[in-house]
Parts: C-alpha cells; structure tokens; sequence
C-alpha cells in the first residue's frame, strides 16, 4: 500500500541533501524566497542550503540529520532542496529510513535519488518535479507550476497533466523575462509499441539510480510486492549526463536485476545528454529496449534537466497516452 502525505499548509522547507549554493548565488535563494513569499508561502531554510564546499553543502551526517529534522517538524508541509548536486548517495547510510513520517518531498537529478530510496523504503510517495531554483520566476510556466496541483491531491483523486506547448532549447542568461524558461522549441511526445501504458509510476535519474542495484536502497522487487501488491510498474527515466553506450549499459544491469520483470512501460525525459555515438543514438537504444521487453517506449515528455517539467508521484497509480505527438498523463492517488 501507497501511503500519500497531505498538503494543506504554506510552509516549506528548504535543505540540501546533496549540493547547496555556494556564497557567489546567493541571490537565487533570495530570488526564490521573494516569489514563494509573494504566493503567501513561507520558506524554512536549513544551515546547509546556503554553504556548497568539497562537492556537496555539508558532511553526509549533518545533510542527513538537518533533512531529518524538517521531516520530523510537524510545522513543514513540503521539502524542495535548492537543486540537485552529485553526492546525495553519501546520506542513504546515514537516514533512519523507518523513523520517518510522510511528508511530500519534491525536485529532480540527484534529488530524485532521495525521493526514490524515500518511495522503496517506506511506501510513502515523492514527488519528481521543479526543484527551488527553477520556481523563482515571477511568472510560472503551465506545466512546472502544476506541482502545486498534484501535490494537493487527495486519496482515490486524480489530477491530469498535458504535454506542453514548447519546451526551452538553451538557457538565455542574457534576456531578462519575468519567466525563468525560454520555450521556444515545439514540443513533441514520441512512443514506440504503443500509445497507452497505465501502471504504478517509479524513477528518477538514471545517472544516480543505477547505483542502487544490488544494494539495500535498490530493492525494487520487495517494493512492489509489498508495497504495490505486485502490480506493473510504469517507469520513468531522466538522463543527465549519459553517453548512448552508457545508456544502454545502465539499462541492460536494470534488466538483469529484475527491475523490468513486471513492467508496463517507460518513460524518458528529454534530454540534453549525448544522443549520439558512432551512429548509435538514444531513438535505437530505446527501440531495441521495447524490443527486448515488449511494453511501449515513450520518449521526449515533459521532465528531467530540459524544462518544462511535469510532476510524477513515485507510486502513484498512473496512465499515459501518446498521440499525434501530443501526450495526457493521469495519476490517481489509490493506495
């Protein structure tokens, strides 16, 4: 069984399991807090939040405990971490996973490395989508801004999202908007196999997930027996920073790991990795993957490092049609 947290209060907190920002960016937390501000909510910032040294904000002890003690403040409705990083893996030892309550947790990239081990763990669900800086703009866009919505859903609800208009090619630091993204490019939803898959979502980024096969924080198969009774996962993937090969290495080990015994489908962000290898490119990796696992293929949708990005819900029951380029995801909160 799922258990969802509930969100009905305008306090957040804001700490940074794996990279904080260092003294020179300041201004984006500052940015940040205004605009939350404006909307009538209330930031909590840890210590850790404003400091970045050694490739990370803090010691893994003192990022785990700070991310403890926000968890455990019943006055927090919603953590956000500033942004992602490179080293949230160093906490997972170090996190009294049983111990903590449900409370919605939401970002992306090494952020979803949290959410994930937080979804296997306990059976609460987590929410992939904005992390703090990419929700500074004075105006939001369509699509990130709909984690609001999603995160206010209730048991046995459903919330729909849709493909977006255009998606942000590069940024433009040099054109200042009251919107933070730059859409300019159209979007385009493509599958391979199919156009419809339901099951329960589960994800993250490929570049950190990977490290958790074969480890306690990895446990795919005992998370969904007991925690999904068994039912399909309908997987989602971001790439970072991955080559074509690296692509495929990855997905072969989760493959041979049992992650993909009982699966519907996935689903791959859009990317801004490498698509391109010696005449290898992503499009055949995910062709030969529908090949090799018979469920649909789904690729360029809405989230991971090129914005916009919709909100998934680890565990959420989900489902996803793709048609004429143009993409519905429906999650319902069923436990």
């Amino acid at each position: 069984m799922i258990r969802y947290p509930q969100f009905t209060g305008h306090q957040i907190g804001v700490t940074a399991p794996s990279s904080g920002i260092p003294t020179e960016l300041h201004h984006l937390l500052h940015q940040a807090e205004q605009k939350f501000s404006d909307r009538g909510f209330t930031l909590q910032f840890t210590p850790n939040a404003w400091k970045q040294r050694f490739g990370k904000s803090a010691p893994a002890r003192v990022r785990a405990h700070e991310l403890t003690s926000l968890l455990q403040d019943d006055n927090i409705d919603l953590i956000i971490p500033p942004w992602g990083g490179e080293l949230l893996m160093e906490i997972l030892d170090q996190v009294d996973w049983q111990s903590l309550p449900a409370k919605w947790m939401l970002g992306y990239s090494d952020t979803s490395l949290l959410l994930f081990v937080y979804t296997l763990k306990t059976g609460i669900a987590s929410a992939h989508g904005p992390n703090l800086v990419d929700l500074r703009a004075d105006i939001w866009d369509e699509t990130s801004s709909r984690w609001l919505d999603v995160l206010s859903t209730r048991v046995n609800e459903t919330v729909i999202q849709r493909s977006s208009e255009k998606f942000q090619k590069e940024w433009q630091f040099d054109n200042p908007t009251p919107h933070l993204f730059h859409l300019t490019e159209a979007t385009e939803w493509k599958a391979i196999g199919g156009q419809h898959a339901t099951g329960r979502l589960l994800g993250g980024c490929l570049d950190v997930l990977l490290h958790t096969i074969g480890t306690p924080y990895g446990d795919v198969k005992t998370f969904q027996h007991e925690h999904l009774n068994d039912e399909p996962i309908l997987w989602y993937f971001e790439n970072a920073e991955m080559n074509v090969p690296a692509l495929k290495r990855t997905l072969l080990q989760m493959k041979w790991a049992g992650w993909f015994d009982q699966t519907s489908g996935i689903l791959f962000g859009r990317s801004d990795a490498p698509s391109v290898h010696q005449d290898y490119t992503a499009e055949m990796v995910y062709e030969e993957l529908h090949h090799m696992l018979e469920v649909p293929i789904f690729y360029d949708i809405d989230f991971g490092h090129v914005p916009p990005q919709m909100t998934l819900v680890n565990g959420a029951h989900a489902s996803v049609q793709v048609e004429h380029g143009q993409g519905t995801l429906i999650q319902t909160f069923k436990g």
